[in-house]
């Protein structure tokens, strides 16, 4: 059985437009954890500060982790973290003039921020088992897609 599957969708002959996008999501964690994080005492360091700069590097690695993303000039990324509860949010916005949408670069850097802050504060979230019942990541989404014309 021949199949042909396509590996790059094929953008040559689409109009440079300004493009922009909004992904978000949820790092959920304890009181305690949640607590260090704002005071800046989590032992690996300043959590946020280690976090953005891993958000905006996978925003620009997208491309690499994606098989099928397109390597997009990237004119701005920016990262936002604000706090709901004991729940940490990044809200990660990519902006671009190009042929294709970067929904994927907002997502992938959500997603790798909150993998970062995760990574930095996992020894304060396991349980007595070395589990993480109340830590998760959530509610990851595009907010926002713009597309110019």
């Amino acid at each position: 059985m021949d199949k042909e599957i396509e590996g790059i969708v094929e953008i040559g002959s689409k109009p440079i437009v300004e493009r922009r996008a909004t992904a978000t999501g949820l790092l959920n964690l304890s009181p305690l954890t949640a607590q260090s994080i704002q005071n800046k005492t989590v032992k690996k360091g300043d959590v946020l500060e280690a976090s953005t700069v891993a958000a905006i590097q996978a925003v620009k690695d997208t491309p690499r982790i994606i098989p099928h993303c397109h390597p997009i000039p990237l004119e701005g990324c920016r990262v936002n973290w604000s706090w709901e509860g004991t729940s940490l949010r990044c809200t990660v916005e990519v902006s671009a003039h190009y042929k294709t949408g970067i929904e994927m670069e907002a997502l992938t850097g959500v997603s790798a921020g909150l993998l970062c802050a995760l990574d930095m504060v996992k020894s304060m979230e396991k349980d007595e088992h070395g589990q993480y019942p109340g830590t998760s990541i959530s509610d990851i989404v595009v907010v926002e897609k713009f597309k110019g014309e």
